[in-house]
């Protein structure tokens, strides 16, 4: 195990806040492994990248000597994390949010060690209580301390509902950290307030306080905005190899080297910017479909547009049968078919206009043409994408 010290310097990269270093240097300084938690609800069953920042940084603490604790919120799913949400979550059944939490459980251990992990769900506590033991709980807590998030005071001032069972999330959140004494706890910056609940809860316990040890939210593939499904910019890491290749090859050099650091731990390599995000695509797509299938996304995209042989490579199959045949329409429905992407007949248009999308190798630049589309042709859709047409 190295320094305290020197562990404190490996931790905080990345990090967007630490409550607070001092304290964290003190229990690094124990000399003891320390109970690190993560807590995540499988309120779906596949994840993106953005999610795994917070695994990437258990995975540190892990190499360095640390106990992880990954607890599977079996209850706490049930319920919804408000966090940042304008509205309440969907309720799953108990039965939704274990199916989930096995294909989660798979996609985590990608990125820790299962061998070293202590993986807890927290319905074996809460599915004990008594409803004496939840009242006693909630009575530790104030109205006014739920009513100081911002999500629910944004909700209150446009009149939106704040449902009873919410505010009991934070609560819950708190109680696992005392159940399994942790010393630390990670969260995206969203979790700031469940985490300090949890600090006061171990405080009336008796307990040393857990560090608050936040991660910033990943920017999706647009740079801008947090990778999330339903903005259409995130990566998900059970898509298939080729596809998370070439989405990850679309990023800015800026946000690449953000990616090295929430979802590497490194710095960008100093190589050429082109063969940096090479690697870097590589690597993820070998962390989670292993070395074979990184290296053979990564020929794959070299075959696409490194040597520019669109005809032979391979791409998405595309049935057009049905859609309109002016380009326009051609273009969204090679988005909406062949990537899940849903683009505008706007954002479409411009591409037109602009020259990216080509048949047969040739520039389409009018929005009113109507090509004919034979099979087996590649439509070029922009300089990663092209379809195949069925």
């Amino acid at each position: 195990m190295q320094s305290p010290e020197a562990q404190l310097e490996i931790l905080k990269r990345g990090a967007a806040q630490i409550i607070n270093e001092a304290e964290l240097l003190a229990k690094l300084r124990l000399g003891r492994p320390l109970n690190v938690k993560l807590g995540v609800d499988p309120t779906a069953p596949d994840i993106h990248l953005g999610f795994t920042v917070a695994l990437t940084k258990l995975r540190q603490f892990q190499d360095l000597g640390h106990q992880a604790i990954l607890i599977i919120g079996d209850f706490t799913a049930m319920i919804g994390d408000p966090s940042g949400r304008s509205k309440a979550r969907p309720q799953l059944t108990h039965d939704q949010v274990m199916n989930n939490a096995r294909s989660f459980q798979e996609q985590a251990y990608k990125i820790l060690d299962p061998e070293r992990t202590r993986t807890v769900f927290n319905g074996q506590w809460f599915e004990m209580m008594t409803f004496e033991e939840v009242i006693k709980l909630n009575g530790r807590v104030t109205l006014q301390q739920m009513l100081q998030r911002e999500d629910f005071k944004n909700r209150l001032e446009r009149g939106d509902a704040v449902h009873l069972h919410e505010i009991q999330y934070p609560i819950m959140q708190g109680w696992d950290s005392v159940v399994v004494k942790a010393d630390v706890e990670i969260g995206g910056t969203d979790q700031l307030f469940n985490i300090l609940v949890g600090r006061d809860l171990q405080r009336e316990e008796g307990q040393p306080q857990q560090i608050v040890f936040l991660m910033p939210l990943l920017e999706g593939l647009d740079g801008v905005q947090k990778m999330s499904k339903s903005l259409g910019n995130y990566v998900g890491v059970s898509e298939a190899p080729t596809e998370m290749f070439g989405k990850l090859m679309s990023i800015t050099d800026t946000l690449m080297a953000r990616y090295y650091l929430l979802l590497l731990g490194e710095d960008v390599p100093d190589i050429h910017p082109m063969d940096a995000k090479k690697q870097l695509a590589r690597r993820i797509v070998a962390r989670y479909h292993g070395e074979e299938a990184g290296n053979a996304a990564l020929e794959d995209f070299n075959t696409k547009f490194s040597k520019r042989d669109v005809e032979n490579a391979e791409w998405p199959v595309v049935d057009f049968a049905g859609v309109n045949q002016d380009i326009v329409s051609i273009v969204v429905a090679g988005y909406e078919k062949g990537y899940q992407i849903a683009k505008s007949r706007g954002d479409a248009r411009r591409l037109v206009e602009q020259g990216s999308i080509q048949l047969h190798e040739e520039k389409i630049t009018d929005p009113k043409a109507t090509p004919t589309l034979a099979a087996g042709t590649v439509l070029k859709l922009d300089k990663k994408r092209a379809v195949r047409v069925g």
